[in-house]
């Protein structure tokens, strides 16, 4: 059975971008006969707002996206990712590393295969700082081949370098978290925005080491604002008003390339309609 999901970071009101974004994965999932899930990823605690989880989950309701499973919250998870890191890190296939950004700066920020602090002499910082830890990245290409943007390769030790995994005693980073919880979830099929794409690689690299599915992909267009960058939270993005659900579930709908008949005007025959399995984008 298709299990698509949904994953917000409660930061703020949903925007327009966003709903774009759970109308993708919600549509795509129910036209296979399959499940939506709702999980909010909140472990990066200084971006979360209190009070908007509840409000996300609202502004769903509203625009009749349904979710099948109980929702899950990622600063519930944390015994799940410390399970996964020390999976590796028993396997020797992570590192400590005090690296700062200005450590990395002459390499782009991409971690080489040592560390650049040790390297310079600074280990002693790793007894006042408590050290990330890092994964080893193979000088080889690991690609896909998503729905929407089609074949995408990427060579991690080239391009990307060893990524952090946890940078504090408690902050894991979300490749390891969107890993350990697609799998705990059984979500056979990430759609998201195109703008996770590129971080696609890594996750498919630590599916790997843990010996986890890879979902299928399909990466949707991003929703711009009038000055050309992506809408965001970070950008000021107006959060979607429930009391005009219909015509914006139209409007995300047309921007996904599906076109609503006129006639329907309430969001629960919107949906119906959208997720026949015979409405053709």
């Amino acid at each position: 059975m298709t299990i698509g999901r949904f994953a917000p970071t409660p930061s703020g009101a949903l925007h327009f971008g966003s709903l774009v974004a759970a109308v993708g994965s919600f549509v795509s999932a129910k036209r296979q006969g399959g499940k939506w899930l709702v999980r909010m990823e909140d472990i990066d605690a200084p971006r979360v707002k209190a009070g908007a989880a509840d409000e996300i989950l609202r502004t769903l309701e509203a625009f009749g996206l349904e979710w099948d499973s109980e929702v899950v919250y990622q600063h519930t998870r944390l015994e799940a990712y410390r399970a996964a890191l020390e999976s590796l890190r028993e396997r020797g296939l992570t590192y400590e590393c005090c690296c700062s950004r200005k450590d990395l700066a002459a390499t782009n920020g991409i971690h080489p295969p040592q560390c650049v602090a040790r390297r310079r002499g600074k280990s002693a910082a790793f007894r006042v700082k408590t050290p990330a830890f890092r994964v080893k990245t193979p000088d080889e290409t690991v690609g896909f081949c998503d729905r929407l943007c089609g074949e995408f390769r990427q060579n991690l030790r080239a391009e990307v370098g060893d990524f952090v995994l946890r940078q504090g005693e408690n902050e894991f980073a979300y490749q390891l978290a969107v890993v350990v919880d697609d799998a705990f979830s059984g979500v056979t099929e990430g759609v998201r925005g195109a703008d996770i794409l590129i971080s696609t690689p890594r996750q498919i690299y630590l599916q790997r080491l843990l010996g986890f599915p890879t979902p299928d992909y399909a990466h949707l267009p991003l929703v711009l604002g009038t000055d050309g960058m992506k809408l965001s939270k970070q950008n000021r993005a107006q959060p979607i008003m429930i009391q005009h659900a219909e015509k914006s579930l139209k409007s995300a709908l047309h921007f996904l390339g599906i076109f609503v008949p006129r006639e329907l005007d309430t969001v629960r025959t919107i949906l119906h309609w959208a997720c026949k399995s015979d409405t053709r984008d």
